[in-house]
């Protein structure tokens, strides 16, 4: 289960944001996961939550946001998001298109509350 691995990282870069504000706590934790990221969300919330749980920065919360798959159609310039595997461009219908995000998986944004 990579999801623990991710969840570790995710709460290592919490830590890193946190030295830099002294006195504050982070309350929040958001992430924004691509649908062919390879994630399992589920996992990762899962993980995250055992991970927290005792430490440091209980009762730290995670958001996960997913990001749908989205192309860029090659003959007019749009982009779109792509379901039920269809590619072709809903502007000019033309099946040529590259994908430009959707298997990403990022660091939105933490909260952070001030003591």
């Amino acid at each position: 289960m990579h999801e623990l691995s991710i969840a570790n990282a995710i709460l290592d870069a919490v830590r890193q944001e946190a030295e830099k504000h002294p006195g504050a706590r982070v309350t929040k934790v958001a992430v924004r996961v691509g649908e062919l990221a390879g994630i399992d969300p589920e996992a990762l919330d899962f993980g995250f939550t055992a991970l927290v749980k005792g430490s440091d920065l209980e009762p730290l919360a995670l958001e996960i946001e997913p990001l749908p798959r989205r192309h860029r159609c090659r003959q007019c310039g749009g982009t779109f998001a792509v379901s039920d595997a269809r590619l072709a461009c809903p502007e000019c219908g033309s099946a040529e298109s590259v994908m430009v995000s959707g298997d990403e998986m990022e660091l939105a944004y933490m909260e952070v509350e001030e003591t």
